[in-house]
């Protein structure tokens, strides 16, 4: 099987990259060959974050329902944010996570 990691950094509003970053990871998951893994650093942490009001296609859902998400601990307290705070199966890690030794 093989092994997709998204990294996404931007704000999940004020522009499209984390949006777009979603939307391809979430259609990865239709593969069945496929492990889809995202990582959410910097200000893309909200993109994890429960509460929100998002527009339909915002795949972070099926990503999280099909594949694997994890955010960067260190971003999250920087913008006062805990796991509590984050959509369920999301989970805060370190950037190792996201680098796998073989």
């Amino acid at each position: 099987m093989s092994s997709v990691l998204f990294i996404l950094n931007d704000a999940p509003y004020g522009n499209e990259r984390a949006y777009n970053g979603l939307r391809l990871a979430g259609a990865m998951t239709a593969r069945a060959d496929v492990q889809v893994r995202v990582f959410l650093m910097a200000d893309a942490v909200g993109c994890a974050k429960a509460g929100q009001k998002v527009p339909g296609g915002f795949m972070l859902g099926k990503v999280l329902r099909e594949g694997e998400v994890a955010l960067c601990g260190t971003c999250m307290d920087a913008r006062g944010l805990n796991e509590t705070d984050m959509v369920e199966g999301a989970r805060g890690t370190s950037p190792l996570w996201a680098a796998p030794l073989c």
